[in-house]
């Protein structure tokens, strides 16, 4: 050996020199690389878990997050509703039945200063559409809800 500079000996009982050091900072193959911090040289999946990934970060917290109650504004009109009886609490298809209210009273004086005054003004408090509708409950018979037409 006579101070000959150059590559690195070679492999012991071999003509092949040393590989080069891997640069850590630029790995030569994209699926090499990982997130930053990530060892170099290992694939994604080996080696530090990836972002997002549970066991990332130490010492995680878990927030619970509370949903507000789901309110539905129920309509009562004419037909049937399908509700929870507040007074029994059963799950219930409400009875419908009418009871003569503010508007029968309008239309039967409207019809009686028009002219219609020997009974013919009488004719809306035959007519269910110009009554109030009542809505209750078939196991206990309690009044759920009102719908007036005025």
């Amino acid at each position: 050996m006579s101070g000959q500079s150059g590559p690195p000996p070679p492999y012991p009982g071999s003509d092949q020199a040393y590989p080069p050091p891997p640069n850590p900072s630029y790995p030569s193959d994209p699926k090499m690389a990982g997130p930053p911090g990530a060892q170099p040289g290992y694939p994604q999946g080996y080696g530090q878990p990836a972002y997002g990934q549970p066991g990332y970060q130490s010492g995680q917290t878990t927030v619970v997050v509370t949903q507000p109650a789901l309110t539905m504004v129920q309509t009562f009109r004419e037909s049937p509703v399908h509700t929870r009886c507040p007074h029994c609490q059963a799950e219930i298809m409400t009875a419908t039945h009418y009871e003569t209210g503010t508007f029968t009273w309008i239309i039967c004086l409207i019809l009686c200063l028009v002219g219609c005054d020997l009974g013919c003004c009488l004719i809306p408090f035959c007519v269910d559409g110009c009554k109030d509708v009542i809505h209750s409950c078939p196991n206990c018979r309690q009044q759920v809800a009102r719908w007036s037409r005025m």
